[in-house]
């Protein structure tokens, strides 16, 4: 009979994390000292994001240890993406409930894979017990002047967002009452998944924050809500922003699953789809078209910047008339007083 292995402390944590993260040329002392050094790049500024994810809060309690690491990545490279910066490096801080080797493995499977998709050096972080709790910080590089921002959308610009809008949050949906819809035929089980799949394993768009570094005027990342993460442009560029409810670019898995006035709300407040959302001359609209193309990556004029303080939603298709649409929710809020645990909780209204 042989002994169990003895479980792993701390440091045998941090070793195997060493042992499987890439270096790049520019990290002179990466993981296993007090401190990274790394090599700045010669005119260029350093951008630099930060997010947390918890358990239970920014992924479900039973997510897949890979698809927390993946996620636990996106999310930071969606933020550096929204800058129009490249990413460079990053460093990790894990809170564990206990020490346990093969979920560590697992996660480090799916961040190591967001890293290397980006050429991303993993060069330090703690490790510590606690919650299930994951921190980030990412790093990357931008041209004096050419960063995107959310302070500088300008009256008389198109708003643009790339991917589709609605599927991460009917992803949690279904996540949080398994069995809604009735999962009764192969296409809707399909369907189901890939919502899921885009809730677990967001694409950040970094190679159109680079494409549109220098080109676009305002942008960001839509984590909390269309409507939410617009509103944050509106309040820092002193503008107002027109949506056109019915140019909302949707998936096909989610209008095969949810109803209308469902998929609007999830769109427009849902949030996790970390997709860009950006301002831009109305000049480059044919430009824009053959950046789409060339990256693969769907992009839709959903709106137009002009004279005002919020996000107003119109019940129209693009550039038409129509009355207010008004949203069960703009989006999520932390330390909200009355939170809702459900993505969508209710049709919105029309203001005639």
């Amino acid at each position: 009979m042989h002994d169990a292995p003895p479980d792993p402390t701390e440091f045998d944590l941090i070793q195997r994390i060493r042992q499987r993260a890439a270096g790049r040329a520019d990290v002179v002392l990466g993981i296993g000292d007090d401190a990274a050094i790394l090599e700045a790049a010669p005119g260029r500024q350093l951008v630099v994001a930060m997010d947390t994810l918890n358990a239970g809060v920014h992924f479900p309690l039973h997510t897949a240890p890979a698809d927390i690491g993946w996620k636990a990545l996106a999310v930071n490279l969606s933020d550096l993406a929204a800058m129009g910066a490249e990413p460079a490096w990053c460093t990790l801080s894990l809170s564990l409930p206990e020490r346990d080797g093969p979920w560590l493995d697992g996660f480090l499977d799916g961040f190591l894979a967001m890293a290397a998709a980006h050429g991303v050096a993993l060069v330090g972080g703690d490790t510590t017990r606690g919650p299930l709790s994951v921190c980030v910080t990412a790093h990357g590089w931008v041209e004096p002047g050419a960063a995107l921002r959310r302070s500088a959308a300008r009256v008389g610009d198109d708003v643009w967002i790339s991917g589709s809008l609605g599927d991460a949050a009917a992803g949690l949906r279904f996540a949080l009452a398994p069995g809604e819809p009735a999962e009764d035929d192969e296409h809707t089980r399909a369907a189901v998944r890939w919502l899921r799949e885009r809730l677990d394993r967001p694409t950040p768009r970094v190679d159109l924050g680079r494409a549109l570094a220098g080109r676009a005027h305002a942008a960001i990342d839509v984590s909390d809500g269309l409507l939410a993460d617009l509103d944050h442009v509106c309040e820092a560029s002193g503008v107002g922003v027109r949506v056109w409810a019915d140019a909302l670019p949707c998936s096909a898995s989610l209008s095969s699953v949810v109803d209308a006035d469902l998929r609007r709300a999830l769109q427009l407040g849902g949030g996790d789809d970390y997709e860009l959302c950006f301002t831009a001359p109305a000049a480059l609209r044919d430009a824009l078209g053959e950046l789409s193309l060339a990256l693969a990556v769907p992009l839709s004029r959903i709106g137009t910047v002009g004279v005002g303080e919020r996000v107003r939603v119109i019940d129209a298709g693009l550039d038409q008339d129509g009355p207010e649409w008004v949203p069960p929710r703009r989006g999520y809020v932390h330390f909200d007083p009355d939170p809702d645990t459900d993505p969508a909780p209710g049709p919105g209204t029309r203001n005639d």
